[in-house]
């Protein structure tokens, strides 16, 4: 489903969910974690802070029902992990677009309301950095991006490349357990576990 958005106003909210998660079996988005779809937890945080969110995936990726969310459906090729984020800017409405993937179940809506207002100086991008190494699937992008990701994914250019390419605004995140992402059955115990832990402190 192509919405058609203003062409102005706050980022759109990304998740991206084009991904084959071949290491977890495949499915990705629909991996159950404490009994909830693995994607509800960054489409949660996602829509407590922008209004306009939607996610991107492949047209042979079967999503679970969702509400609030649009969406959008890029090609299969390039396959490659910031495609999607090219292609999202194209569909945006020349807004920029706050991106986070879909397999991080700890991301806040706190850490994503800052990336979505921090300061650009100028750059094509503002993504989130830990101890100085660049997450560049967890940003915001402005529409100037867009060529350069595109011509990386034709390029299959690395993550790294293409940070250097971009040279982004780098958003420093605190809390490393935000950027805990599954990609494993061993990582979804661990996120499992992870959860618990917090249910038994808060309780």
């Amino acid at each position: 489903m192509r919405s058609r958005l203003n062409r102005s106003g706050p980022p759109v909210g990304l998740i991206l969910a084009g991904g084959p998660g071949t290491r977890i079996g495949g499915g990705k988005p629909n991996v159950a974690l404490h009994g909830e779809p693995l994607l509800h937890y960054p489409l949660r945080a996602m829509r407590a802070v922008l209004t306009d969110v939607a996610i991107i995936t492949k047209p042979q990726i079967v999503l679970t029902r969702l509400e609030g969310a649009m969406v959008w459906v890029e090609p299969d090729e390039p396959a490659h992990p910031l495609f999607g984020i090219s292609e999202a800017l194209a569909l945006a409405g020349g807004r920029p677009v706050l991106v986070c993937p879909v397999d991080m179940p700890f991301i806040s809506s706190a850490l994503l309301s800052s990336l979505a207002n921090a300061a650009s100086e100028g750059q094509p991008a503002v993504i989130a950095s830990c101890h100085g190494h660049a997450r560049p699937l967890l940003g915001r992008y402005s529409p100037s991006a867009a060529p350069l990701l595109a011509q990386a994914a034709e390029d299959q250019a690395s993550l790294e490349e293409i940070v250097a390419r971009l040279q982004p605004e780098l958003f420093e995140v605190e809390d490393e357990v935000e950027l805990f992402d599954v990609n494993t059955p061993d990582d979804l115990l661990l996120a499992a576990g992870m959860l618990d832990q917090r249910g038994s402190v808060r309780a």
